[in-house]
């Protein structure tokens, strides 16, 4: 199973790949939010739940076909959330008035056709996400260093997938103690630092931060396998070991430049109380 970012007209939708089934669940508040054009996810989730209980009151079967899954929320955390098959969401857009319902009905088909063709041909995927970056204004030096830390992150998992660490939240504490151990800031006070809420972190850094990630990250697998750690509590030893590889690397590259690595620069839209962009530097 796989969970993943999808973009609709720049909002971002989180959305849950169920192999067995072989089909995507999306967010049932991210699309309200798109519909409803509603930023505030809480406003959103709201919205949705008198929704669903009007639904209800109504006989639909819109509601009791959502399911709950844990996707990741803006804090970083992962929490149970409503989510919903394509059939199902169409059904519920068809309940919101929306100038946004037809495209977004159309999207929803399409994506659901596109993960069917990745299946069949993986290089289908890596060519998709390279197009929605640059949809996003991204530079194709940066893109190269997103699919580059990508990759060495994907080694990562499975080194720790195949040595007994459990997926979701046991990932989510690793990961959280080598970017502490080469950035000086958690996760979460990095996606504040740069002002982000339900936006992947790592999609909004620049160059050097790609690359510092990337190599702590390569650092911290290259530990494990030498010393073939097991479990979350032997592989904290490497998850710090190669998160302080990079912070040296760091420490000496911010000395010779005088320029810090770590920065609130973000590819956000500028607009009110929005952080200095690196499209604006």
């Amino acid at each position: 199973m796989a969970t993943k970012l999808a973009i609709f007209e720049d909002k971002e939708i989180r959305r849950h790949w169920n192999k067995k089934q072989e089909k995507w669940y999306f967010s049932v508040v991210n699309i309200i939010q798109i519909l409803i054009d509603q930023s505030d996810y809480q406003k959103a989730r709201k919205y949705w739940n008198k929704l669903a209980e009007r639904l209800r009151k109504e006989g639909s079967e819109s509601v009791t076909k959502c399911h709950q899954l844990k996707l990741e929320a803006a804090d970083g955390k992962k929490y149970l959330t409503d989510v919903a098959d394509i059939e199902t969401l169409f059904r519920i857009i068809q309940s919101v008035p929306s100038p946004k319902a037809e495209p977004l009905k159309l999207w929803l088909a399409r994506v659901g056709y596109e993960r069917l063709q990745e299946i069949a041909d993986p290089e289908k995927s890596i060519n998709r996400g390279r197009k929605n970056w640059e949809r996003m204004g991204r530079s194709g030096k940066w893109i190269q260093q997103r699919m580059m830390g990508q990759e060495i992150r994907n080694k990562l998992t499975d080194y720790w997938k195949s040595h007994d660490v459990k997926k979701q939240d046991e990932y989510a504490i690793l990961t959280n103690i080598i970017h502490e151990e080469w950035s000086g800031l958690s996760v979460k006070k990095h996606k504040n630092l740069k002002g982000l809420k339900t936006e992947n972190l790592r999609d909004h850094m620049s160059d050097a931060e790609l690359v510092f990630t990337a190599l702590a990250e390569l650092s911290t697998r290259q530990i494990a396998e030498v010393e073939q750690t097991k479990g979350l509590e032997e592989n904290k030893i490497p998850a710090k070991k190669g998160g302080r590889i990079a912070k040296n690397a760091r420490l000496e590259l911010e000395q010779k430049t005088s320029k810090k690595v770590v920065s609130r620069e973000n590819f956000k839209l500028p607009g009110k109380n929005t952080p200095l962009t690196l499209d604006n530097l």
